[in-house]
């Protein structure tokens, strides 16, 4: 069983953005993190689910990504996006994202659980911390998915 914390920031929203993630299983521990010189909140949430997901070896894990983004949880949980592809994500923004979501998903037994943000949670906060500095950091990468739609 693999616990997946997850978190993004963007300051300005946008602007210059990050997400931070805290992947354990056992006794193993993984921090990811990375920048990007612009871009918004939810595609930073969005993303460091699909990066945690990527970051997997073994097809059929069970994990819990635990996650602040409502944006997120919901969309999944209450089976928005699997709508949204059926109507090709007409109208919908992050639809790049979500496509790179819709291809990892099935490779996992995947179960989401909303936390509160800002709050008690240590590695809910642990992936603030990484997002935040992430987005503050040298050679922010380009989110073309962004950029290139606005």
């Amino acid at each position: 069983m693999i616990s997946i914390y997850t978190d993004g920031a963007a300051r300005g929203n946008p602007g210059p953005g990050g997400f931070g993630v805290v992947m354990l299983a056992g006794v193993h521990r993984k921090e990811l993190s990375e920048g990007f010189r612009m871009t918004t909140n939810n595609r930073m949430e969005l993303l460091s689910v699909i990066v945690a997901l990527e970051t997997l070896k073994k097809p059929g894990s069970i994990v819990t990504i635990y996650s602040d983004s409502k944006y997120v949880v919901d969309s999944v949980e209450k089976g928005w996006v699997f709508n949204w592809e059926k109507k090709y994500f007409a109208g919908k923004k992050n639809a790049d994202l979500w496509q790179r979501f819709l291809r990892v998903y099935p490779k996992h037994k995947i179960k989401f659980h909303w936390v509160k943000g800002h709050a008690s949670n240590v590695e809910n906060n642990r992936c603030d911390e990484l997002a935040v500095a992430a987005s503050h950091g040298t050679g922010l990468h380009i989110d073309s998915g962004y950029e290139n739609a606005n």
